[in-house]
């Protein structure tokens, strides 16, 4: 990503925010033909703008949270933790991390098993090296 502050990451910030800016004007537009109401250019630009730097603030707190715990990767925990004053979101968040959970916890046990079809019964010390590697890949 282009550092802050250098012409690149200029440039690549106005195209963020022109993103944010679309993004939002189709949300409002969408919105205001389902309730009947218009949004004007000014609304759209200030809701634009505000969740912008409510995205940066979120980005520098999931920093902040993984440095203070020692981490240079953002995880699922950093996550929960923003979102700790949303319940529906944190609620939210919760299963979706569970369902991913569940279906990496499917693919580890499929790989095992294909990954055992193809050697030579010599005991269980295949399986055991293959879960043993799988495991210290995880963090």
């Amino acid at each position: 990503m282009a550092e802050p502050g250098t012409e690149q990451g200029t440039a690549y910030s106005q195209r963020l925010r022109a993103a944010v800016h679309y993004t939002v004007g189709c949300l409002c537009e969408e919105t205001g033909e389902n309730k009947e109401v218009e949004f004007s250019k000014q609304t759209i630009a200030a809701i634009s703008e505000t969740t912008f730097r409510q995205c940066e603030n979120f980005a520098k707190d999931l920093e902040r949270f993984a440095k203070h715990g020692k981490r240079t990767t953002i995880n699922t925990d950093d996550v929960k933790l923003l979102a700790r004053r949303s319940k529906a979101l944190e609620n939210f968040i919760t299963e979706k991390c569970n369902e991913l959970a569940a279906s990496n916890a499917e693919q580890k046990e499929k790989k095992i098993i294909t990954a055992g079809k193809g050697k030579k019964k010599s005991g269980n010390h295949g399986e055991s090296r293959i879960i043993e590697n799988e495991d210290t890949t995880d963090n």
